[in-house]
Order: C-alpha cells, then sequence, then structure tokens
C-alpha cells in the first residue's frame, strides 16, 4: 500500500519534507554559528552564564526568523544583528533594575534612616556595612540588600533583579566572598 498518493495529502508530505529540509539546515546553521555567536556575546556580557543565556535566546530568535534563502554570509550578519540587539535589551534591563533599586526599598516600606538612627550609622558597625556594600560591584550589593536588607528570598530576590535562582546564590557566595575580603582588607588597614 503506497503512502503517497496524488491528492491533498501529497501536500502535507511535501510540507512535512521541506520542513524537515528546513530544520536539517537550521541544525547546521546553529552547529557552524554557535561558538561565533557565544564568544560575541561573552565578549559583551563577560560573564558565562550570562552569555550560555543570551546565545540560546538568540538562536530561539534565529529559528523563528531565519530565511534560509539568502546566502550564507547574509544569513550570518543577521545573525549578529539579532545578537547585537539581545545585548542591547539585556544591558537596558540590567540598568532599569539598577535605576529601580531604591524604587524597590521605598516600595517594601523603607523610610530611610531615622534621626537617632543617623547617628548610630556614622559610629557603629552599621556605618561599615554601608562602607562594604559601597564598595561592591552593583550587581553584588542588589544582591544582598534582596537578601539581608529586605530579606527576601532566593526566589523572590531572582524576581526581583530578573535573574534565575542559580545565579543568585552564585552572587550572593561571591558578593558575601568578596566583602569578607574588604572587611579583612578594611581591618588590617586601621
Amino acid at each position: 500500500m503506497s503512502i503517497l498518493r496524488r491528492n491533498p495529502g501529497e501536500e502535507d508530505f511535501a510540507a512535512a519534507e521541506q520542513a524537515k529540509v528546513n530544520a536539517q539546515a537550521f541544525s547546521t546553521f546553529y552547529q557552524e554559528n554557535l561558538s561565533l555567536i557565544y564568544r560575541y556575546v561573552y565578549s559583551k556580557v563577560g560573564n558565562r552564564e550570562e552569555a550560555e543565556d543570551l546565545t540560546s535566546q538568540i538562536f530561539m530568535k534565529a529559528v523563528r526568523g531565519v530565511h534560509t534563502e539568502r546566502g550564507a554570509l547574509s544569513v550570518q550578519k543577521w545573525l549578529f544583528q539579532v545578537a547585537r540587539t539581545t545585548i542591547a535589551d539585556y544591558w537596558r534591563a540590567r540598568y532599569r533594575i539598577a535605576t529601580s533599586s531604591l524604587e524597590a526599598l521605598l516600595d517594601a516600606g523603607w523610610e530611610g534612616p531615622a534621626e537617632s538612627e543617623q547617628i548610630t550609622i556614622t559610629t557603629g558597625p552599621a556605618e561599615r556595612v554601608h562602607r562594604l556594600l559601597q564598595a561592591l560591584p552593583e550587581h553584588y550589593r542588589e544582591v544582598l540588600t534582596c537578601r539581608f536588607l529586605l530579606n527576601l528570598s532566593i526566589r523572590d530576590t531572582a524576581l526581583q533583579l530578573g535573574l534565575t535562582e542559580a545565579n543568585v546564590k552564585v552572587l550572593q557566595f561571591r558578593a558575601l566572598k568578596r566583602a569578607a575580603d574588604l572587611e579583612d582588607f578594611v581591618s588590617g588597614a586601621k
């Protein structure tokens, strides 16, 4: 019994064959460009996990919009344009988070230090904490603020910062380690 017929079913078969050819072409395209795009993204963000996430986002966009009829060089140029816009979106989101961190504190109910607290901040351990936080890179400071000053869970911190839970755990670990190193440096200097 023949599966192929000369009727509407034949059109379905042709469409399925075309989809198979397209999937194979995209698979080849993916294999040829993966390391190139990953290295490009990594050079722009400097973080392995973020580069992997962004690279996967780029190829997800590419699978929806690639036109294999174009030449290989044209498609590669288009893929780099997708990568550039994806990276630009990433940095815009990161900067937007940074500008809203004070707003997040105020939304969480923080009203700023009271006048009696102001004296404590400038003379005690709270000042050391404040100086340590200021000495940390912004992404470490944000994670520690969410986790320990706002008492947010790992999941809530990830949602607040637009990160994965695993990334929050890694950033928290690195931030605490960097803060401990800075504390040792500050203590040794006095």
